[in-house]
């Protein structure tokens, strides 16, 4: 139950910093680009969140492969 919190928790983080990014980007266009950027970096905020959790994510693969992993 803790790790399932604690995952939902990082997702929520990464979302929230991919709309804040997207908004801030999207703002320099106009008004409704901030709106669009901000719902696609949650996107993608959220996406890579997923892609870094998984047990089968490339990237704990890739990180498992290093030799100074930890």
């Amino acid at each position: 139950m803790k790790a399932q919190l604690k995952t939902a928790v990082n997702r929520a983080k990464y979302a929230a910093v991919g709309a804040a990014v997207g908004a801030a980007i999207g703002g320099l266009v106009s008004r409704q680009g901030a709106s669009t950027g901000g719902a696609v970096g949650g996107l993608v905020g959220a996406t890579l969140s997923e892609l870094r959790s998984g047990e089968s994510a490339p990237y704990t693969k890739l990180k498992e492969k290093l030799p100074m992993s930890g």
